[in-house]
């Protein structure tokens, strides 16, 4: 409607200063009239137009401002489907102890992707969650999260039921670091201190250092001080990743979640980062999900998982090549697709 109102407008205005300019300019001619009348009458002509072409304007704004209060409305009146617990439980100082009790998840169809699931994980042990594509791993993954709730069952933290914890305690020892690493226009020290606001600089610098992020942060123009640009186009999906890692590690939360935090980065940033890895999550409970398995080398406890299900569970074996069971069969696929 702006666009065949305004020019309407814009074509009248013109047309109307034609006329005037032809009335008056013949009378001009044969003197009858002035050139001061005749400008007088074009500028008068002009500045009758100039309040019109502003309220086509308001109205532009107006539609805009009125088809964005429609979508504010259909998301405020949105049901939250994670709806945040009524009187919830402060649990300031968590252990880390995760446990799923007899678990049932179904996205909005009908098909359940975890049924009857049951897993404890102790305090401070870090498992590695390997499977095919759609077996269930990063569905496990959200459900500790609490990016949803189970069907049925209960998802609990140090015995505490998630629905009814309260949501800051939640996202202090909770923390996941997806496969694509999301940064905000601002500087990297600024994306690093997303995880603690209130962080110091010596801080921000030692968690760069402990996932191997600060040697391309001080190659850098401006080192920590320089802007990312939005979504973090000032650099690579693999040093994304790394300051995803640096954000993650300075929040130090009692539970860490990697769903494939690794795929962006090559093989040596991936080395340097499992250096980091391995003294980092010394004293949390950490769930790894990844494909390749030279990830999983660094967990103390593996989950084969299959269509929800899990299939095996033990400590990764030392020579996964003289196995015979699911963990060396995808260990051989996955060593196949190297060659």
């Amino acid at each position: 409607m702006f666009g065949t109102f305004d020019p309407g407008l814009v074509l009248i205005g013109n047309v109307v200063l034609a006329v005037v300019l032809l009335s008056l300019g013949f009378r001009v001619a044969d003197g009858s009239v002035a050139v001061g009348i005749l400008i007088g009458a074009l500028l008068y002509t002009r500045q009758f137009f100039a309040p019109a072409q502003e309220l086509a304007m308001f109205y532009n704004s107006y539609q805009s401002a009125a088809a964005a209060l429609e979508k504010i409305s259909g998301v405020l009146e949105e049901k939250p489907s994670v709806p945040d617990p009524t009187r919830p439980i402060d649990l300031r100082r968590a252990q880390g102890g995760v446990r799923f009790d007899a678990d049932e998840f179904a996205y909005k169809s009908d098909r359940v992707v975890l049924p009857e699931f049951t897993l404890d994980i102790p305090a401070g042990q870090t498992i590695a969650l390997v499977g095919s594509t759609g077996a269930g791993k990063s569905t496990l993954a959200k459900l500790i999260s609490r990016f949803y709730d189970p069907s049925k069952g209960a998802v609990s933290l140090d015995g505490v039921d998630l629905r009814k914890l309260h949501p800051k305690d939640l996202r202090r020892a909770i923390v996941m670091v997806a496969q694509e690493a999301y940064l905000f226009s601002g500087t990297v020290a600024d994306n690093i201190a997303l995880g603690k606001p209130d962080a110091t600089r010596d801080e921000i610098v030692r968690a760069a250092k402990a996932v191997g992020a600060d040697t391309f942060n001080e190659s850098l123009p401006n080192g920590y001080d320089t802007d990312v640009n939005k979504r973090g186009g000032r650099v690579s999906a693999g040093q994304r990743q790394l300051l995803s890692f640096a954000r993650a590690f300075i929040a130090d939360p009692v539970v860490l979640i990697l769903d494939e935090a690794t795929a962006s980065l090559d093989i040596p940033s991936e080395r340097l980062v499992q250096e980091g890895l391995q003294s980092l999550l010394s004293d949390r409970t950490a769930v790894i999900i990844a494909h390749r398995f030279s990830t999983v080398a660094i967990a103390g406890r593996v989950l084969i998982m299959e269509h929800g299900r899990i299939v095996e569970d033990g400590t990764p074996p030392r020579d996964p090549i003289a196995g015979t069971g699911r963990f060396a069969q995808l260990h051989a696929a996955w060593r196949d697709s190297l060659v």
